[in-house]
């Protein structure tokens, strides 16, 4: 196994606001950017004050599947993912929404994506998505691989938040990106809120997650409810659209890890484990 990557300290963005193959430990592409992004483990669940609207998940809008063919970059593009991201209307400011989260959660905080579009006045608009958590850094040169869209996934699905709050919180996983936590980090973020999984590449898209059941009441008190559900007026918990849940993460997933806290695979409803899971923390 290649040489541990701890991070020595903490990187924030400044905004307020979704089975692994390949070499030996399944990321020998990435293994060149994680240096740039391992400091990167806690973040933001939101890029904006409304945080990622989970309808924004729904391909009538961008279509993520449109994108994993073709490198990251404006002129890989599909005439579709293009078009989508360039519409001036009300599906173009959910399309640039949600690659806001994807390029953010795939490319390390070295990495940007930028495009230009125009609005219905015709005014020229420039965009530039920069890079955060790493997960998919190779994107920029090479298609995605099935690997890594299921990582990205699992990211875009853990920062859906349809509360409209910013909250922090602090993501783990078997990715080297997310691997090994600070201990500032982990004492700060102590509450298991539970973990997200899936593929946002498919059509529809197939995304899950499941809960810590002792930390049900913390979540929904700081306004995370894509994990547990949201209460409505009856009392019944209500799913974010297109992340089902599947119940107590005690059930679904494996045990925790012992070095940094996460699950480390976790099956869905059908029945299908996946070792892509991002287990999120909360104060």
């Amino acid at each position: 196994m290649k040489g541990r990557v701890h991070a020595r300290y903490l990187r924030t963005f400044l905004f307020v606001t979704l089975p692994c193959c390949g070499g030996g430990d399944g990321f020998p592409t990435e293994w060149g950017s994680v240096e740039a992004t391992s400091s990167a483990l806690l973040n933001h669940n939101a890029l904006n004050p409304n945080a990622l609207n989970p309808n924004a998940l729904n391909p009538n809008a961008l279509n993520p599947n449109a994108l994993a063919p073709s490198r990251l970059q404006e002129s890989s593009l599909s005439e579709s993912a293009l078009g989508a991201i360039t519409e001036p209307g009300e599906l173009g400011a959910i399309s640039r929404q949600l690659l806001q989260y994807i390029v953010s959660c795939a490319l390390s905080s070295t990495q940007s994506f930028h495009f230009s579009w125009r609005d219905e006045l015709g005014e020229l608009h420039e965009e530039r998505y920069r890079g955060h958590l790493g997960l998919a850094a190779s994107w920029i040169d090479e298609p995605l691989s099935p690997s890594r869209r299921l990582w990205v996934s699992a990211c875009v699905a853990s920062r859906a938040n349809r509360a409209g709050v910013s909250v922090m919180i602090s993501s783990r996983a078997t990715h080297p990106a997310l691997r090994y936590p600070d201990r500032s980090e982990v004492e700060s973020f102590p509450r298991e809120e539970g973990a997200f999984w899936g593929n946002l590449f498919t059509s529809p898209p197939r995304l899950y997650a499941c809960y810590k059941e002792a930390n049900v009441a913390n979540s929904r008190a700081l306004g995370r409810d894509c994990a547990a559900g949201r209460l409505d007026s009856a009392g019944a918990a209500r799913e974010c659209p297109n992340i089902h849940i599947v119940g107590p993460c005690d059930l679904a997933c494996d045990g925790r890890s012992t070095s940094g806290g996460h699950h480390p695979a976790c099956t869905d409803d059908r029945g299908e484990p996946s070792s892509a899971v991002i287990t999120t923390f909360l104060p």
